[in-house]
């Protein structure tokens, strides 16, 4: 292939795998993001995920074939206090993974591995109504009713990116995701509902700086909006199951300042948890979800397996 044939076809490749890699984050099923804690409650989490499938474009560009297949492992770690009289906690995760991504231009198969981080994310959410911080003591005796909570995730421009290659685990951008989290309990049931948006800075440095395009590319990315519900069942205490859902819309992405109207995103997934303890301080946690409906990015399946180890803090 001639060094114009690989240009016309690099860009575009990146440009959807770019989007693709954007719109994981709104795919993520969180069940029971807003149940409450004991203040100075913490937690180590170590996960497992296996994520393969197929990359849908829509039809906007000439790409077929396009797979991808990732091993993720994460680890997550968990505090919970008092914020002006209200229980909240924070959570840090720091995920590695190791990837193959495929794809056919025309003619051409592309092929890329990558191992190595992706960008960090950092949580904060605080309980609004239902939910006061209370020590063990208090929170033996309380019982869950309705609560709403309002969090906020940072995605820093962390991670492995080379502007110089197509493919990256990160995204040399920040990302910001407010949300609003509504949680009702009734019996052993327990219903929950999320409604966030995530914001994007500019990628200044896109697929730049290398033999096909010497010069600067950049890239920005429209908000998008999650909407996000889960069904849990409690057979008893950190024993539970859940029905999770999402569906996502917007995102579309401009590059150099030309939108491209066809990259706007609108899909749903849907999903299973469980939540399995086998002692005082550990549990495990399984889980898997599908696409549903995938108009445009990552159509995968994905099974996940965690390990958490909890304690309880001393008092300040």
């Amino acid at each position: 292939m001639t060094a114009v044939g690989e240009f016309r076809r690099a860009p575009i490749l990146f440009f959807c795998l770019y989007i693709i890699a954007g719109s994981c984050r709104a795919q993520d099923l969180a069940p029971r993001a807003y149940i409450i804690t004991p203040i100075h409650s913490n937690a180590v989490t170590l996960t497992y995920s296996f994520l393969d499938g197929s990359i849908e474009f829509a039809g906007n560009v000439p790409i077929t074939g396009s797979t991808a297949t990732v091993n993720l492992s994460t680890i997550s770690i968990y505090h919970s206090f008092k914020f002006f009289g209200r229980s909240a906690n924070f959570t840090a995760f720091l995920p590695y993974g190791v990837g193959d991504f495929t794809g056919n231009v025309g003619e051409t198969g592309v092929h890329a591995y990558r191992s190595g981080l992706l960008p960090a994310v950092f949580r904060f959410s605080v309980n609004l109504l239902g939910g006061p911080a209370m020590d063990i003591d208090e929170f033996r005796k309380w019982k869950q009713k309705t609560l709403l909570g309002l969090s906020f995730r940072l995605v820093p421009p962390t991670g492995q990116y080379d502007p110089t290659k197509l493919i990256n685990y990160g995204s040399n951008r920040w990302a910001f995701k407010p949300e609003f989290g509504y949680s009702r309990r009734r019996g052993h049931w327990i219903l929950e509902a999320y409604l966030g948006a995530w914001f994007f800075t500019e990628n200044p440095e896109v697929f730049s700086h290398n033999q096909y395009y010497p010069g600067l590319n950049r890239q920005s990315q429209d908000p998008m909006g999650v909407i996000e519900g889960h069904l849990n069942y409690d057979f008893k205490p950190r024993l539970w199951v859940s029905l999770d859902g999402n569906f996502w819309f917007g995102g579309s992405t401009a590059l150099n300042g030309v939108p491209s109207p066809g990259t706007q995103q609108r899909s749903s997934r849907v999903g299973a948890t469980a939540s399995i303890p086998f002692t005082r301080h550990q549990s495990l946690k399984f889980s898997y979800s599908r696409g549903a409906y995938i108009r445009h990015g990552g159509d995968y399946q994905s099974v996940s397996a965690g390990w958490q180890y909890s304690w309880l803090g001393r008092p300040n």
